[in-house]
Order: structure tokens, then C-alpha cells, then sequence
């Protein structure tokens, strides 16, 4: 179980360490390749965008192969993609890379994941993802700074080291034992599975918060620029939310173990729709930057419960893992591809304060569908 646990906590921290890299580059680019708020957006959803590809796919290849064979094609995929990016050297090489490495990542995670769970006790579920999600956000800790260095050195260097560390993982992940499925689940489990209102509540959950970082990863580091920050100290701002934001999460899974998935949520739900509502106003660099360290704490505090939630229900509907954390890419997918692409483009044609009020009302509308539902399971099984 340890074993297990560290080892899907290496993965995920070096796959979100290289998706949060291109946060503070972000200005970089729009300065040495003249793109516009929009085709920054359009470059930050090419890893969702991937995601969203390889959602279904990833998820079959858990429930037919096994989570260990997905997880060594993810590695070895994000191993040549995070080559490929740091070379990259026009647009169209940037958004293919980013896109392929987005694939990547639904392989890893998607695998990574379902043998975290499969090992793990119900009673520690919570608590179990929001340790491996705490190592995430630990990657997205340096990932600002592979970011602001590269800035320094060359995307090449910077990025060579993070495809070095995907290479190792791959053979610690080669030599580590699992089991493979006996009885492969047919993919019309996955769909069958959306019947469950409860289920459908927590995908949505779990697009969210992918929909205010998507749109947060976008903004933020160009309002900094604008306010006159450079690549550094963009970095270091996401490097302190990230750090609140990996303290916090095993904290909220053992939560969501004790009390259930809902109490967490409604926080989270009422806190972040605060934080979009005050994001647009302040004009001090600084000011910004607490607003930003408030978003990550806001924003991260769904994963654990709300994932949490979605595996639960598939215990109940005795779902694959690997198809539930297919769905879990489904849906944050199109949440991070569209905050940061339609996010970016409503920016650019109004103002910030656009897509940030957007993101308030919609977390205010959900509190309201999610003040109805019991931590109990069975007015929800009365529900289907």
C-alpha cells in the first residue's frame, strides 16, 4: 500500500510539475511569438484538450489491461512529449507537444489513480487521494519554478530534466508488482454509470474547480505582467498558492472521510465563489497575488471529496476505477481547456471581470443543487 501510494505520488508530481511550467513562460511566449490573450488561452487548453482525447481510451486500457500497463504508456509518453516541448520552437510544435502530452497525462493519471484506490481501505479513500493529490499540487510547486528557470536557461535544459525524472519513474513502475483485471468491464459500464444523479453531481464537482483554475492559470500570470511582475516572481506567487494548496488537501480528505464528501464541497462552493467575485479588482501587484493564493486554497479544496465521491459511487455501482477516473477526465478536461481558452478569448474581448463573475455565479448555482443532497447514500439511491 505504501509502496503503491509513493509511487502514484512521484507520478503525479512530476506530470503536474511540467503543466504547471508553462504558467509563468506564459508572457514569454505571448512576447517571442506575439500571441494574444486568446492564443495563450488556446495554448494552455492543448493539455486538457489532449486529456479529453484520451479519457475513454485511458480508461478502457485500465479496465482491460490493467493500471500498471496504462501507467507505463502515459510515462512514456510524457517522457518524449516534455522533450519534444522544450525544443519546440514555433506555435504549432508548442500546441502539438502540449496537446500529446496532455494524452499522456490521462493515461497516468487515470492508471496511477485506480491502483491507488484499488489497494487503499474505503475508510481512508478520501484521505489516500488527498495525499496523492498533495504531491500533485508539490509538482505544481516547482513547476512554476522549471517555468521561471527555463525563462533563464532555455526551455531545453529545464524541460530535459523532468522527461530524466519520467524516464526513472518508468522503471520503478516496470518493476513494481500488480495485478491485472480478471473479468474486463465492457465500455457501456462508463455511460451506464452516468444514470446515477449522484455520480453526474460529482463529475460536475470535479469540472469546477477545473473550469476557475483553467481560467485562473490564464489571467493571473498575465495581470501580474501587466502590473509589472516578471517571470520570477509569477512563479514564486504560484509557487506559494501551490504550497497553501498541498498543505491543505490530505487535511480536506480526511474530511471528506469523516463527515462526507458534502460539507467539504459547500465550502469550497461558497469560498470560491467569494474569491471570483474580489479577483477582477485589485490593481497592486501584490494584492493580486494574495487574491491568487486565495483561489488555489478556494479552488483545490474540491478535488479530494469531490474524487473521493466519484469512486465511492463506483464501489456502489460496482464500476472499474480505470472508468471512473475516466470519467474524472472527462470532465476536468473540458474544465481546464475551456477556462483557459474561452476564459482567455472573453477576457480579451471584455475585461477579466468578465469570466471571473461568470465563475461566482456558477459556483452560487451549485450550492444551491448541492444544498439539497444528503452525506447519506440512500435518498440518493432513492433518486436513480
Amino acid at each position: 500500500m505504501r509502496r503503491v501510494l509513493l509511487l502514484t505520488g512521484a507520478i503525479v508530481f512530476v506530470d503536474t510539475m511540467f503543466f504547471a511550467a508553462l504558467t509563468p513562460l506564459l508572457p514569454h511566449y505571448v512576447q517571442t511569438l506575439g500571441l494574444s490573450k486568446a492564443s495563450a488561452g488556446v495554448l494552455a487548453a492543448m493539455y486538457p484538450a489532449g486529456a479529453l482525447v484520451a479519457a475513454i481510451p485511458s480508461g478502457v486500457a485500465v479496465a482491460r489491461f490493467g493500471a500498471k500497463r496504462a501507467v507505463l504508456v502515459g510515462l512514456t509518453l510524457l517522457t518524449a512529449t516534455t522533450i519534444a516541448f522544450g525544443l519546440a520552437e514555433s506555435t504549432w510544435a508548442l500546441d502539438t507537444a502540449r496537446f500529446l502530452q496532455g494524452v499522456s497525462s490521462a493515461f497516468t493519471w487515470s492508471g496511477a489513480l485506480s491502483w491507488l484506490v484499488a489497494a487503499s481501505p474505503p475508510g481512508r479513500r478520501g484521505q489516500l487521494i488527498g495525499s496523492a493529490f498533495g504531491a500533485a499540487i508539490g509538482g505544481a510547486l516547482f513547476g512554476p519554478v522549471i517555468g521561471a528557470v527555463a525563462s533563464y536557461t532555455g526551455t531545453g535544459p529545464a524541460f530535459g530534466v523532468v522527461a530524466a525524472l519520467a524516464a526513472v519513474l518508468f522503471a520503478i513502475a516496470w518493476m513494481t508488482p500488480a495485478s491485472a483485471p480478471q473479468e474486463p468491464q465492457p465500455l457501456r459500464m462508463l455511460f451506464r454509470s452516468l444514470a446515477s444523479s449522484r455520480m453526474r453531481v460529482a463529475i460536475w464537482l470535479c469540472l469546477l474547480p477545473a473550469l476557475a483554475f483553467g481560467t485562473l492559470a490564464v489571467l493571473a500570470p498575465l495581470r501580474l505582467s501587466h502590473l509589472g511582475w516578471g517571470a520570477a516572481a509569477v512563479g514564486a506567487t504560484f509557487l506559494v498558492s501551490a504550497a497553501v494548496e498541498a498543505a491543505w488537501s490530505p487535511v480536506i480528505g480526511r474530511a471528506a472521510d469523516r463527515y462526507g464528501p458534502f460539507v467539504p464541497l459547500r465550502a469550497a462552493l461558497l469560498a470560491s465563489a467569494v474569491v471570483a467575485l474580489l479577483l477582477p479588482w485589485p490593481d497592486r501587484a501584490w494584492l493580486f497575488a494574495v487574491g491568487i493564493v486565495a483561489g488555489g486554497f478556494a479552488f483545490g479544496s474540491f478535488w479530494a471529496p469531490a474524487m473521493s465521491m466519484v469512486t465511492n459511487e463506483a464501489e456502489t455501482l460496482g464500476l472499474d476505477y480505470g472508468y471512473a477516473f475516466a470519467l474524472v477526465n472527462l470532465a476536468w478536461a473540458p474544465g481546464q481547456a475551456g477556462g483557459s481558452s474561452i476564459g482567455g478569448a472573453v477576457a480579451s474581448a471584455t475585461s477579466d471581470a468578465v469570466p471571473y463573475i461568470a465563475l461566482a455565479v456558477l459556483c452560487v448555482a451549485t450550492f444551491v443543487v448541492v444544498a439539497r443532497y444528503s452525506e447519506t447514500p440512500s435518498p440518493v439511491t432513492a433518486e436513480r
